[in-house]
């Protein structure tokens, strides 16, 4: 964690540590309910892809005293999260083989993807006297990882058999519920889900966290009814919307900040002639006499090239578009209405400036994707500044 009273650096990811405690708490009572199994319902935070791209463990730090479970989907990530913090944590991606003994060293609750690897786990956690916890993956028409209903029966006979297993928790994933102009596949997912439960507990497993919203799911589902025991939040917590739908019923109940900026400085400011070509491709052709600012970030540190001739930055607290293609490392942008400005001022990528704001979203309507793409393809090479 970089202190914001000593210098900047060149180009920086800035977290507003006040917006991310504030997005939680917001969640927090929206499930204030108790949940099916007692204690009321319980909040998992996905840390994953870097923390969506704000710096996994500089979010979790901040994180650590607010939730219950923090939710990753490797074991490389699982050990740099173990660093900063000893916090309950479910690994819900593919461990390979070779990796299980290191996993189960570490210490988390696992998940499974075939009676193969099943097999594999209760093994490994039999050489090194391990009870090691999994939480099982529900295929409710997802379509994605996950055992199918008709899987079920085999999985949980096998598992009746593996006495260094323990099964402490059944999940899914919704595959559009924030889609609110129709539940009826959602409905569909949720029956299924619930089938499995039932299965389940005809064999035995009871008592068992439940757990298949997500952010959305929370708010479109769960609704703090407490309907499943664990929440696994995701983009909201960052101060993101699932969907515009989402936004607009919840947006006089609560209001969600972005906790990312993403702040840069121009290298170089310069006029152009009539006539000249900017970047790579010649995409770009100066119409009339032109003042450029170049600034020092291109689609190596996260600013996708599909912004050539179609981003704006802010600068001075005003909108200059991007010119020609961008580079690795760089890219240009018109600043001719511009007065004064000079090496070295401040650039805003994402985040505000003055009465102006540049969004994850709107960043996503022009590559035609979602807000927490942008915010997750950010190179982990930039550093984070709390503040």
């Amino acid at each position: 964690m970089q202190d914001i009273k000593k210098k900047l650096p060149l180009s920086y990811i800035e977290l507003s540590k006040n917006n991310l405690i504030r997005n939680i708490k917001q969640f927090r009572n929206l499930v204030k309910k108790p949940a099916r199994r007692g204690g009321g319902t319980k909040l998992s935070v996905a840390i994953k892809g870097n923390a969506y791209g704000h710096g996994q463990n500089e979010i979790a730090k901040i994180l650590e005293p607010h939730v219950n479970y923090f939710q990753l989907n490797s074991v490389e990530e699982l050990e740099l999260l173990q660093k900063v913090s000893k916090k309950k944590t479910l690994v819900l991606g593919y461990v390979e083989n070779s990796d299980l003994s290191r996993a189960i060293k570490l210490g988390c609750i696992l998940t499974v993807f075939s009676l193969g690897q099943l097999k594999e786990l209760n093994k490994v956690s039999k050489k090194l006297n391990k009870i090691q916890e999994i939480h099982i993956p529900i295929d409710a028409y997802l379509g994605r990882e996950g055992f199918l209903w008709s899987e079920l029966p085999s999985l949980f006979s096998e598992i009746k058999k593996c006495n260094n297993i323990k099964v402490s928790g059944i999940y899914a994933h919704f595959a559009n519920i924030e889609d609110t102009s129709s539940f009826s596949h959602a409905q569909k997912q949720i029956n299924e889900y619930k089938k499995a439960l039932e299965l389940a507990n005809k064999f035995g497993f009871k008592n068992i966290e439940t757990h298949i919203s997500a952010t959305s799911g929370l708010l479109v589902y769960e609704k703090g009814l407490g309907i499943n025991s664990i929440i696994r939040l995701g983009l909201g917590v960052y101060g993101m919307w699932p969907s515009e739908n989402i936004k607009n019923i919840y947006r006089n109940r609560i209001e969600l900040k972005p906790v990312l900026s993403w702040k840069t400085k121009m290298a170089q400011v310069k006029t152009l002639p009539k006539g000249h070509s900017i970047g790579y491709g010649l995409t770009y052709t100066t119409k009339k006499k032109t003042k450029i600012a170049i600034i020092p970030q291109g689609y190596a540190d996260g600013f996708d090239r599909g912004f050539s001739n179609n981003g704006e930055v802010l600068i001075g607290g005003t909108r200059c578009k991007v010119i020609g293609r961008i580079s690795m490392n760089m890219f240009a942008v018109d600043v001719s209405h511009l007065s004064g400005v000079k090496v070295e001022d401040e650039v805003v990528i994402i985040g505000n400036q003055g009465n102006e704001e540049i969004t994850a979203e709107d960043l996503a309507k022009k590559l035609d994707t979602i807000n927490y793409e942008i915010t997750t393809r950010i190179s982990s090479l930039l550093p984070r500044v709390i503040v």
